[in-house]
């Protein structure tokens, strides 16, 4: 028996840290309910954990974004519904001034009421905002622009390839309305420059479809489409004096592909959705012109009625389409937080009947600890009868 060292007592004494040191960390696990309290509980989980709630709160806010953009659609929306029944009231009235029942002075009244529509037309398209910005009046369409100034980019579809178009050998000839005369002009092909032609201050890099052609002219809009490709549609405005020849000749037309509304529905980068809220305007609807004083141009006014409603509700077609786009998003990303919000539970969260199980575990074995050292401590004690 020795009393210098008494290796017995440092034997429970560290196995008395030990124990300690594992209680401390069973009772961070079950304060905080956190399996991976510190890094060094679990390196490669903790770095997982933290990118995984990165994401999910990311969905979160993607989330919230996509109800903001469900928001701008229905704001858009609502005022295209008035927009729809005001030109509904002056169908109606166009209708009325044809009839040759009605006299100068009535078809004056007409006119009047007709002035006010376009009016509240121009209001709304001017004071629609959603959170300041203006929705209604271009900002958030799609953007084109020509080297020729008395021909702009009006509408194209969505599917049309962004780039540098040319066209050569179009002809357009004016009315005494300063309109499209698209008698002679619906069915022309429209030639396209070759690649690399230079052109103004650009080269033309993407080519023209082969058959296209003019197929529609409303007012001041020409409709270029492709048989061969669907989806391929430009409107070029055409702007001069009346009963004037524009012709289009080497001209350049930019096709940006840029200008909607972009919303960030997704936790990553590019996870995006381009909301493109067309242009109302008179001259867009093809309004701006409308005269009902005589039965003539009372009738003429019809179409053009009609075409701005086509118009209208292509627009609200679009804007739904969009909101039911971003419902099932809303939906996904729900999932997507759920099943994730799962899977950063199962690597963070503690199991705590397990443990509880453990702690109490480790307390039994710390008071063993505790009273094997009290009796290792007493050894040395007993030394002292055989001194006696």
């Amino acid at each position: 028996m020795r009393i210098c060292y008494n290796v017995s007592a440092m034997i429970a004494n560290n196995a008395l840290n030990r124990n300690d040191d594992k209680l401390t960390q069973s009772l961070k696990r079950l304060s905080s309910g956190l399996k991976v309290v510190e890094a060094k509980d679990n390196p490669a989980g903790m770095a997982m954990g933290k990118r995984m709630n990165a994401q999910i709160k990311g969905i979160s806010v993607a989330t919230q974004n996509s109800s903001d953009a469900i928001s701008v659609i229905e704001t858009a929306d609502g005022a295209l519904s008035e927009v729809h029944s005001i030109l509904q009231r002056m169908n109606e009235l166009s209708i009325r001034a044809s009839t040759g029942t009605l006299s100068d002075e009535d078809r004056e009244k007409v006119q009047d009421e007709v002035e006010q529509l376009r009016s509240e037309i121009s209001r709304i398209a001017r004071d629609t905002q959603f959170n300041g910005e203006t929705l209604l009046n271009g900002n958030f369409d799609l953007k084109g622009y020509t080297n020729q100034e008395d021909v702009k980019v009006g509408y194209y579809s969505d599917y049309v390839t962004a780039g540098t178009y040319g066209i050569t050998g179009l002809t357009v000839q004016l009315d005494d309305k300063g309109e499209v005369n698209g008698a002679g002009l619906v069915g022309t092909a429209v030639a396209g420059l070759p690649l690399d032609t230079a052109v103004g201050n650009g080269k033309v890099d993407v080519e023209l479809p082969a058959d296209a052609k003019v197929t529609e002219v409303v007012g001041n809009k020409i409709k270029i489409t492709s048989e061969a490709n669907s989806d391929f549609e430009i409107n070029l405005k055409v702007y001069g004096t009346p009963n004037a020849t524009v012709n289009i000749n080497n001209m350049r037309m930019d096709i940006t592909g840029i200008g909607a509304m972009t919303m960030q529905i997704g936790a990553n980068e590019g996870q995006t959705l381009d909301i493109r809220i067309p242009t109302i305007s008179l001259e867009e609807l093809d309004i701006k012109n409308l005269d009902m004083r005589t039965a003539d141009s009372a009738q003429e006014s019809i179409n053009n009625i009609k075409s701005a409603i086509l118009y209208v509700s292509s627009a609200r077609s679009r804007l739904g389409a969009y909101q039911n786009r971003l419902d099932h998003c809303i939906s996904n990303l729900d999932i997507t937080s759920e099943n994730m919000t799962a899977a950063y539970s199962r690597i963070m969260d503690a199991d705590m009947a397990e443990e509880m199980t453990e702690y109490t575990t480790l307390q039994v074995i710390a008071q063993s600890s505790m009273s094997m050292l009290a009796q290792a401590n007493e050894r040395p004690a007993q030394v002292l009868q055989l001194l006696q």
